[in-house]
Parts: C-alpha cells; sequence; structure tokens
C-alpha cells in the first residue's frame, strides 16, 4: 500500500470530521434538513475513512499457517462496509429527513449561516477531492477515468474520490435547496434538496459496492501483468511454449498467479526445476507483487483444451 494512499485517506478523515462539526451546529441552530443531511453524511464519510485506514492495516499483515496468501482481502471487506454505509447511515437517513421535512416543514432560521457553513465545507471538500484526484490520476494511466475505476485493484483512492465527487454534489444541492426555501419561501425545498442528497448517496452506494464486491470475491490482475509473465516465461531457453496463465487478486499489491508451461524435449527434471527457479526468480524481481506462483508442465493442446472446457 502506497503513501499516497494513506495521505489521501488522512485528508478526507480531517476534513470530514472537522466540517461534520460544523455542520451539525449549523443544522441545530437554522432547522434545516439539508443542513442536517450534510451533517450525517460528513460522520458516515469519517467513520468510512476510518474503518479504510484499519483495513488498510489489516491487508498489510504477514501470511500465517491459516491465511498462507496474507490478509489482503481484509482491505476489501471493509472497502465493501464502506459501500453498505453509505447507503445505510447516508442514503437512507437522508431521504427519511427530507420525506420528513416535505410532510412536516419548519420555517428555517439564519440561512446566512447555512451559507457560511456551505462555503467552508464546499472550500474543504475540494481539498480533499483534488487530493483524490491526483492520486488517482498517477495510478490510471492512459485510461478512462470510469475505465480506471473498473479495472482498479486498490479501493482506497477510488473510495474517497467517490465519497468527495458525493459530498460535493450533495452541498451545492444543499446550497441551490437553502437558497430556493429561503427566496421563495418554501421551506419544504430544503426537505426535497434532502432527498436529492440521498440519492446522490444512493448511486455513489451502488457504484462502489459493485466493484468491491467483484475484488472481494476475486478479480483477475490486470491483463498486462498477464501478459508481461508469459513474455518472461517464454524468454527462458528451456520454455518450449508459454501456453497461458491465470492470476488472482489478493489485495491492493498481492497476486498469486499460475503459469502453464510445455518445455523442452530434453530437459531432465533437475534442468525443468533449475528453469522454474529462474522465472520464478526473475518474476518476482520485475513483479514484487507477485506473493505465488506455481508452474503447470503440460502442452498448449492441453491447456487450450482445458480453458475451452472451463469457458463452457
Amino acid at each position: 500500500m502506497s503513501d499516497s494512499n494513506k495521505i489521501v485517506v488522512y485528508a478526507a478523515l480531517a476534513g470530514n470530521l472537522a466540517i461534520a462539526l460544523v455542520k451539525f451546529v449549523a443544522a441545530y441552530i437554522t432547522n434545516s434538513s439539508a443542513m442536517l443531511s450534510e451533517a450525517i453524511h460528513s460522520v458516515v464519510d469519517t467513520l468510512n475513512e476510518i474503518l479504510l485506514l484499519y483495513g488498510i492495516k489489516k491487508s498489510q499483515q504477514s501470511p500465517n499457517a491459516q491465511h498462507p496468501f496474507g490478509y489482503g482481502r481484509e482491505l476489501y471487506f471493509w472497502a465493501f462496509i464502506v459501500s453498505l454505509m453509505v447507503f445505510a447511515l447516508g442514503a437512507v437517513v437522508s431521504i427519511y429527513q427530507g420525506i420528513q421535512h416535505v410532510r412536516y416543514p419548519e420555517e428555517m432560521l439564519s440561512p446566512n449561516l447555512n451559507y457560511i457553513v456551505l462555503g467552508i465545507a464546499i472550500l474543504c471538500e475540494g481539498i480533499s477531492w483534488l487530493v483524490a484526484l491526483k492520486a488517482f490520476r498517477k495510478t490510471k494511466g492512459q485510461l478512462g477515468y470510469f475505465e480506471a475505476f473498473r479495472r482498479s485493484k486498490d479501493p482506497t483512492t477510488f473510495t474517497v474520490l467517490f465519497e468527495d465527487t458525493a459530498a460535493l454534489c450533495g452541498l451545492f444541492i444543499a446550497l441551490i435547496g437553502i437558497y430556493l426555501a429561503h427566496a421563495l419561501n418554501i421551506p419544504e425545498l430544503d426537505g426535497v434538496a434532502s432527498i436529492f442528497i440521498g440519492i446522490v448517496l444512493a448511486i455513489s452506494a451502488i457504484l462502489l459496492a459493485r466493484e468491491t464486491k467483484g475484488l472481494l470475491l476475486g478479480e483477475s490482475a490486470d491483463p498486462q501483468l498477464r501478459d508481461h509473465l508469459l513474455l518472461i516465461a517464454q524468454e527462458d531457453d528451456a520454455v518450449f511454449s508459454a501456453n497461458g496463465v491465470l492470476t488472482e487478486q489478493m489485495g491492493a499489491d498481492q497476486v498469486i498467479a499460475s503459469l502453464s508451461l510445455e518445455f523442452e524435449d530434453h530437459l531432465t527434471s533437475d534442468d525443468i526445476e533449475a528453469c522454474v527457479n529462474r522465472i520464478e526468480a526473475k518474476i518476482k524481481q520485475i513483479h514484487p507483487e507477485i506473493m505465488a506462483l506455481f508452474v503447470k508442465p503440460q502442452t498448449k493442446k492441453v491447456w487450450l483444451q482445458r480453458m475451452k472446457g472451463r469457458l463452457e
């Protein structure tokens, strides 16, 4: 886990904690449903960052007899819990608060305080969003943002980026709702804004849950990594054919791989063992994220037949 990803989470945690306290005070003074939803949103985001930091720490535990491939998926589990919290505590509560405020509207007091708090919150969330965006850009390369999100194996950066994006959308919705409720003297619009904030959170939660579920259940590693493993194996003089490779992402920086190789016919068992050791050493030197490598000696024909059977 890179230090830059931890910085993203710490920045989001500090910002959300400070903003949450200010929002609760403003919501209490002004009777604003949208501001209360935003306060709840900030509390949820704060708890989320704490869970992500806990997941990062747990995922870095060393392998043992019970978990020979380590604890990398701890991070995926806690990222999935984060997506559930965004939905349950953020979206559902915000929508409920909004419906209640529409049904039983209350006059908004001191709306200028809301504007000040929202302005400060937008500034703080904007800084956190820029930090997360900068870190995400480093990892995405030439890929588009959504494609990079789908391919990413490290949920910390894209989770914080999604949270901050949803937070900024929610803040602008709250600003518009509060302004219209005050300017038009229609307090129900404050509740409507809270409902829309809940909808934004629900969409974010669904997208996060979908991606982290895939990581938690097990996904193959990046296709470029698979292609490079085959290339490294094929370059060895003892390998007649590098048939294929199966990979599984065990954590943000943890991958297991299984290579199918056909060796030259004249090799002895000692020669094959030496070849496997050479390939393993070279692969782990270039790709330290490969925590375990398994080699299956078989012909290309057998490999293709078995792969065909797996796909049928």
